[in-house]
């Protein structure tokens, strides 16, 4: 494994790129690997969800599935077709801070991948209608409904915005957006949402894989050079909340049993306190020997329990979820929680358990950046939030140096019980009565 060994020399792991700037202020990331004959194009636009104007929740979402419709040059479906038919292919995503798209296949489609790129970033709004908004309107509708309004549960993430962050905040409204904002889109706003954010000097573009540098720089100049560089629109430049806008939320479900889910305001992606928090999570509930899983589970008090640090760019959410056992309550379970909570940040953790947590996080690691695409991936990801791409051996670092009274005082300063929102699901009393 090339990265797990390459850990092993004395400046750390990396993965090895070639880093440029055009003219325009596209930034270029070439990684080679010519293990398999196999190549991504991974392009980051800094624009996601905390970039929406007011009545307009879900645009960057709306937009990715918008950037599948087609172009002038490349028609309806070509842009799948003309990958898939020679073996390769495609997919997006879309977070709070980002919008995502890459390619895969063999090195042979390299030449097609930046075509089609550089051809939607400089001309997919001339060929934008009010037919293919509609459609991709109706689909994110679709699925919202599937992933939040119709699966158990699933209403939390949404709810969980407006109960942690303030209105005007950029993370106070959820990625899908609601079905009013996205009823009120039109065309002109989806062309002037592109011409904003789609443009060079936001994004940021990773060629990995097997292909000569030499070869691929005058391809992407032909291709790329041409767009023009814009002004962004101003960025938010607020304060992170120092606490929650609402301490409890009840959400009632469709649901067999109720939910507790416990939220706190945490450190940003990759900035000071993050790597603790994860780590803390790992602690509390990553996996069978976790302290939250032996309280809880072993116990039989709960059913399942997780926890998860989330950092973003303006700020984090630290998450806990947990479905009671038979018998037991909600505020039960929360009890159980707040007083580990306590433990933790009165007692560090041992010698024992923080081996145990950095060498999960070392092997995980490793294991996440195997995948050719999760590369390309990672190394847009450190250059849209620390500037650089040669980050791996410092976010390694992070967790292998984190000392146990900082994860007890990551505790104590993040995870207070006033600081938290409480959202409970309970069940519709059709279904707590047939249980």
């Amino acid at each position: 494994m090339i990265l797990i060994s390459a850990a092993l020399a004395a400046d750390g792991p990396s993965i090895p790129y070639e880093r440029y700037e055009l003219p325009n202020g596209l930034q270029v990331i070439l990684m080679e690997d010519h293990r398999l004959p196999q190549v991504c194009v991974d392009i980051w636009y800094r624009v996601g969800s905390k970039d929406e104007a007011k009545g307009r929740s879900g645009f960057a979402h709306l937009f990715e599935h918008l950037m599948f419709m087609g172009t002038n040059r490349l028609p309806g479906s070509g842009f799948d077709q003309s990958m898939e038919a020679h073996g390769g292919w495609n997919n997006a995503w879309t977070m709070e801070d980002a919008t995502n798209y890459y390619e895969v296949g063999p090195s042979g489609l390299l030449d097609t991948f930046l075509w089609m790129e550089a051809d939607r970033m400089q001309a997919l709004d001339d060929a934008m209608t009010q037919e293919k908004l509609d459609l991709q309107r109706d689909v994110v509708k679709n699925e919202r409904r599937q992933s939040n309004e119709d699966r158990p549960y699933g209403m939390v993430e949404i709810e969980m915005t407006t109960a942690l962050f303030p209105e005007g905040h950029p993370y106070a409204h959820s990625v899908i957006g609601s079905h009013e904002d996205l009823s009120a889109a039109t065309v002109s706003d989806v062309t002037g949402f592109f011409q904003s954010w789609y443009v060079p000097n936001n994004a940021s573009l990773v060629v990995a894989g097997d292909f000569d540098p030499a070869a691929v720089k005058p391809v992407i100049e032909k291709y790329f050079s041409v767009l023009e560089r814009k002004e962004l629109p101003a960025r938010w430049n607020g304060e992170r909340p120092g606490k929650p806008q609402k301490a409890l939320v009840t959400i009632t479900d469709q649901v067999e049993y109720p939910q507790l889910n416990l939220f706190w305001h945490s450190p940003a992606k990759f900035q000071p306190g993050d790597a603790e928090m994860e780590l803390v999570a790992d602690l509390l509930a990553g996996g069978e020997s976790s302290r939250l899983y032996r309280r809880l589970v072993d116990s039989g008090m709960a059913q399942d329990v997780s926890v998860y640090q989330y950092g973003v760019e303006y700020g984090g959410v630290f998450y806990l979820s947990a479905l009671p056992m038979d018998g037991v309550t909600v505020d039960q379970l929360d009890l159980a929680v707040r007083e580990e909570l306590a433990l933790l940040a009165n007692s560090p953790p041992t010698a024992e358990e923080m081996e145990r947590l950095r060498n999960q996080r070392k092997v995980a690691r490793y294991e996440e950046l195997e995948p050719l695409q999760n590369r390309a991936e990672t190394l847009n990801r450190y250059w849209a939030y620390t500037g650089t791409p040669d980050w791996l051996a410092k976010d390694i670092a992070r967790f292998s140096e984190a000392r146990p009274e900082a994860l007890s005082a990551a505790v104590s300063q993040y995870l207070k019980p006033e600081l938290a929102t409480k959202i409970v699901v309970n069940p519709e009393p059709a279904a707590a009565e047939a249980n």
